[in-house]
């Protein structure tokens, strides 16, 4: 309730490197709005000594930043060692634990039950920023002692969140709240939401049920966490490998990798063992003529064993009970409550929709496939293309940028962001010096981003670079919201505390006092964000030179960039409402609408200036895409069944489930004997929402060409776009954004109309995307 997990793993069918976690910010709607601005451009400012800086600040092998004062991590004076972090955490529990008897104690005065949605914001942010900071330090810190410390601060003060989300207490004081219409009435829009995030958690929590039952609902929450933990590691669990003979690896189109495998089959005269994922298994599937070893291969790989089917049913019927438990159908109708959906009924629209729309285009694609299986096999017409042929007869092709582009450097990418930005926003991207101790790592560099009219808005570090230790793929990490503080009323929540408490919290004040940043021409306070990029692209040196993108990684800069922005422009007053504290199936749409701006020439001439236009690369249909699209709509769909009333039935079968939806609704046969489902790690993360990245790549590709493909440098544009949607954060209702951003009546609504009417919107767009090579 008090720290919901902001971690998505973005779903698409195949691996894909995108995440971002975080309790997320508050932001607070600025009287002077940047909408009143009346000049509008859409010309490319010149080149900068701003963008000089940028290109030279990651190109450059040697660090940069000028040696200053020392200081502690992330500019905290007394974070300077894994010590000073539990001691810090310490602090924080004590003044939680304050802070949490002054809210049980609202109803002794009125004017503290006018103050109870604020206080519970501020005992959430308390908490929240020295979590986050763990849940950073703990995956991107190299110094063993240090990920010692964040864990164990991890786990105290989620443990103590965990007892918070149970506070019978807490839940009678916002009841008595919500249920008084003159507070209702005091509490302006964001605060009302506010109110409503954490009635709405606490009711997840079976705040309200009987002491028995409620017992049995942590017990069964506590099961689900380990069930899932343990879900989350077989899923990653090698799979026994297949067995592939010499002979059946004649005609390999890849004359590298196949070659050797040749070679070592036959000196050795012995069947090869071909694991699952490896990249001989990746090459066998791509290049072996022969279906024989690609159907090994497969199989092989969608095995499972009766243990693992066991483990994912027991998880699913946990949820199932679960939401029982508190009156809810399902655990889908539990968890969408909350999200743009509202019911598995919405969402069952928006898929069917999706899924009539996309098959036309799938089926041509697949009769496109089945016409190369039979040129090669030269068998009667339109041969049935299995599981084991999609990648042989449409092998998966790297993104390509749509125009002939010259080597992109890392600086040079976030030049073009950085012009990108101050087209559409008025925001730049610059340089900022580090002091010795504040980040983890010498790759770490710091970004100031900044307002023409504002000032500074919030600062990232971008760790991008690969090393040994650290998380692959790219992740986006919120370690600290925007929310307002000058009506924090701190004193408040010491009036009752002795000497002793006052000095075991004064680490905790000090660290909550370093975070605010005073708003010029405006009498309030923030505290601005920090947002924390890893990646893992290759670290430029003196030999080698600056580090050059591959185009699925600027794509990814771009996603990721896309979720540091929505971070960024709020200004909220409530940090469980800041940013990318919203709604699932809302949260994508910021980070891939900026992938839609690297198909367009306009974006592109932002790295150089002499970019022709000439279309190159993926610009070409890609036959499978629609395959994939149509595959990514099944696994939504099973997502739902698995989260559906039918799973608490005695007869479940998942891979009959899996079976019947593939027999029904598929389009290449469900192969006798897989079990695939029990690498469906998204079930986990995205449990009953595996559906949100679909749906908000179909809102992303309807704003992308009803506002900003004709002109995507548009300032008028880029503010009506931050105005409606990125100022927000989960303030507002999502339906409401979105359909004031699109000017349509029947999507404000939110019913099943406006879902199914979003499935309806062509997806199959001009991205090439990530995850696909």
């Amino acid at each position: 309730m008090l720290a919901r997990a902001a971690k998505h793993v973005r779903p698409t069918p195949l691996q894909s490197p995108y995440r971002f976690r975080g309790c997320l910010s508050a932001r607070r709607r600025a009287p002077n709005s940047l909408s009143s601005r009346t000049a509008a451009t859409t010309a490319i400012r010149p080149a900068s000594v701003d963008d000089t800086d940028l290109i030279a600040f990651f190109d450059q092998p040697q660090t940069l930043q000028k040696a200053t004062s020392p200081t502690g991590i992330f500019g905290h004076s007394t974070l300077t060692t894994p010590a000073a972090f539990l001691a810090l955490a310490d602090s924080t529990l004590r003044r939680a634990e304050l802070l949490t008897e002054r809210i049980l104690r609202s109803r002794e005065s009125r004017n503290e039950l006018f103050k109870v949605v604020k206080n519970l914001d501020r005992l959430s942010d308390m908490l929240c920023g020295v979590i986050d900071l763990a849940e950073l330090l703990r995956n991107a810190h190299p110094d063993p002692a240090w990920i010692r410390s964040a864990e164990e601060v991890y786990e105290k003060l989620c443990e103590f969140m965990n007892v918070l989300n149970t506070n019978v207490g807490l839940y009678e004081v916002l009841r008595d709240v919500l249920s008084d219409q003159e507070l209702v009435q005091s509490l302006g829009p964001e605060a009302y939401q506010t109110a409503l995030i954490f009635w709405r958690d606490f009711e997840k929590s079976g705040i309200d049920l009987p002491p028995v039952q409620r017992e049995h609902f942590v017990s069964l929450s506590t099961e689900i966490m380990v069930l899932g933990r343990q879900f989350l590691n077989e899923t990653a669990a090698p799979r026994p490998p297949a067995r592939i003979q010499y002979s059946e690896l004649q005609g390999l189109k890849d004359l590298g990798m196949g070659a050797r495998l040749r070679l070592q089959a036959q000196v050795t005269k012995r069947d090869l063992l071909v694991y699952p994922g490896s990249l001989q298994a990746q090459m066998i599937m791509r290049s072996a003529p022969a279906e024989e070893p690609r159907r090994k291969v497969y199989m092989a790989a969608n095995c499972s064993t009766p243990e693992q089917v066991d483990l994912l049913e027991r998880l699913l019927r946990a949820r199932g009970e679960l939401a029982c438990l508190v009156g809810k159908k399902s655990y889908a109708h539990m968890a969408l409550s909350d999200k743009m959906a509202k019911s598995p009924e919405h969402v069952q629209h928006f898929l069917d929709a999706l899924a009539d729309q996309t098959q036309p285009y799938a089926r041509r694609a697949l009769r496109t496939l089945s016409m190369r299986k039979q040129a090669h096999l030269n068998t009667p017409p339109f041969p049935t293309i299995q599981a084991w042929d999609r990648d042989y007869y449409c092998p998966p092709e790297p993104p390509a940028p749509p125009v002939s582009l010259p080597p992109l450097t890392l600086g040079t990418v976030f030049m073009a962001l950085s012009r990108l930005f101050n087209a559409l926003y008025g925001i730049s991207l610059r340089v900022a010096e580090v002091s010795p101790g504040e980040v983890w790592h010498t790759d770490v560099r710091k970004l100031e981003v900044v307002d023409e009219e504002l000032g500074v808005l919030g600062w990232i570090y971008a760790d991008l670079f690969g090393r040994a230790g650290k998380p692959g793929g790219a992740a986006h990490y919120t370690v600290r919201c925007s929310r307002r503080t000058d009506d924090d009323d701190e004193q408040g929540d010491l009036r009752s505390a002795d000497e002793h408490q006052r000095a075991l919290v004064q680490l905790s004040r000090e660290f909550e006092a370093s975070k605010r940043t005073h708003i010029p021409h405006q009498n309030v306070t923030f505290q601005l964000p920090v947002v924390v990029l890893l990646c893992e692209f290759m670290r430029p040196t003196i030999t080698r030179g600056p580090a050059i993108l591959e185009w699925h990684e600027v794509l990814t800069l771009f996603h990721e960039m896309g979720h540091a922005m929505h971070s960024m422009i709020g200004r909220t007053e409530y940090q469980n409402v800041s940013g990318t504290r919203c709604a699932t199936d809302f949260v994508e749409l910021p980070s891939i609408l900026m992938e839609h701006f690297l198909t367009s020439p306009s974006i592109l001439s932002l790295f150089h200036r002499d970019v022709p236009v000439l279309q190159t690369g993926n610009a070409h249909e890609d036959p499978c895409r629609a395959i994939d699209t149509h595959s990514q709509i099944l696994l939504a769909m099973l997502d739902q069944i698995y989260h559906s009333p039918a799973v608490t039935m005695p007869q479940f079968d998942s891979t009959d489930a899996l079976r019947a939806l593939y027999d029904s609704r598929g389009l290449i046969p469900y192969v006798p004997g897989t079990s695939w489902q029990t690498q469906f790690g998204h079930l986990f993360g995205y449990g009953a929402t595996y559906y949100s990245y679909l749906f908000d790549r179909a809102i992303a590709s309807r704003v992308w060409r009803k506002l900003f493909v004709h002109d995507p440098l548009s300032r008028p544009t880029g503010e009506r776009y931050k105005q409606h949607i990125l100022r927000h954060g989960g303030g507002k209702d999502p339906w409401e954004m979105v359909g004031t951003l699109l000017d349509s009546d029947e999507l404000r609504g939110g019913d099943a109309h406006a879902m199914a009417e979003v499935g309806r919107w062509r997806i199959e767009d001009e991205i090439a995307m990530p995850g696909r090579h």
